[in-house]
């Protein structure tokens, strides 16, 4: 069974089996998930299916196989509704360059049915939200990119939409451009209560953001679980140490304490210098700190440095098919 995410018995988004198949690849295979109100992050390597989920379940694909739900709404039969209901925010540059923000989320509220003065008056409060409320009469063509995209965003919220999919919202942007992208994602949720399912590649962008992680590879679902429960087990630390006279090789002496202890370590071969004497393990939480801090004191070493490291998410998928196998090699 998938992991459910509810909240008062709500679920927003379920796929059962859902498959998308072409000619050459399969785009998902068998994808089955259940998500719940609040911050949702859709993540996994580019070309992991996850554009094309969003385009069944905006209805404007059809599934190969299985079937799949949106705020209780058929995406086979019901896909006009679904649209009235979600903002959508795709990934690729799609804006005219001729004309104002304004104009463009003007027209994007009355293509959704609001009538003339709402859509005028939507857009100015959206506008002001995403912070374009001064550029707003400028033609979209000599923004930049970051401009771009919170008018992107600024289309997907203007109809009021309980749900919003932001495909990359952050694409192209720079360290301070994507922070002010992921605030923006956080305050859709926590100021108007709408639910978000945001996709990305990047792990850790979306451990910062959402409540609840997803994560799929291939076309499969890898993991779904709430961020806290995917950082706790997915944190690498890395441990550097010093030789001592009882210890002349003390990464190994390290390395054979910690597996005494039940840790299982790899050396870091990232090509730095001294990366062979880095020991990457994984932590389960802050005993694990305590047990390495304790271990190396024990065997009279110097602790060089002991930190967080990110994991790069084809590194994340490869730890967790490596962990299902064990699990079934040992069942």
């Amino acid at each position: 069974m998938p992991h459910v995410t509810t909240v008062g018995d709500v679920t927003v988004i379920v796929t059962e089996s859902l498959s998308k198949r072409f000619p050459r690849v399969t785009a998902l295979d068998r994808l089955s998930v259940d998500i719940g109100p609040g911050v949702t992050g859709l993540v996994g390597a580019n070309g992991a299916g996850k554009s094309t989920l969003i385009k069944i379940l905006l209805g404007l694909s059809p599934a190969t196989e299985g079937r799949a739900a949106v705020l209780g709404l058929d995406v086979a039969t019901e896909g006009a509704a679904i649209r009235e209901r979600v903002g959508y925010m795709p990934e690729h540059d799609c804006l005219p360059p001729d004309v104002s923000a304004t104009e463009f989320v003007v027209h994007m509220a009355r293509m959704s049915g609001l009538p003339p003065t709402a859509a005028r008056e939507r857009t100015a409060d959206t506008l002001r939200h995403v912070g374009l409320y001064e550029e707003r009469y400028r033609p979209i063509g000599g923004y930049s990119t970051g401009m771009k995209q919170r008018v992107k965003l600024a289309q997907a919220l203007v109809h009021d939409p309980r749900l919003v999919f932001l495909d990359e919202p952050t694409n192209g942007l720079d360290p301070v451009g994507r922070d002010e992208m992921l605030g923006l994602i956080r305050r859709i949720h926590t100021d108007f209560g709408i639910s978000v399912l945001v996709t990305s590649h990047l792990l850790g962008e979306l451990e910062r953001t959402c409540d609840h992680v997803v994560v799929v590879d291939g076309g499969k679902l890898l993991r779904s679980s709430s961020t806290t429960d995917f950082t706790q087990s997915t944190t690498t630390l890395a441990v550097e140490v010093t030789d001592s006279d009882t210890h002349p090789d003390g990464t190994r002496a390290l390395r054979e304490a910690l597996h005494a202890r039940g840790i299982d370590t790899h050396d870091d071969g990232g090509g730095l210098p001294g990366a062979g004497h880095i020991l990457l393990l994984t932590a389960q939480g802050e005993e694990t700190y305590d047990l390495v801090r304790d271990t190396v004191a024990g065997l009279g070493l110097g602790l060089v440095r002991m930190e967080q490291r990110r994991h790069h998410i084809s590194e994340v998928f490869t730890r967790d098919e490596q962990r299902k196998e064990a699990v079934g090699h040992g069942g």
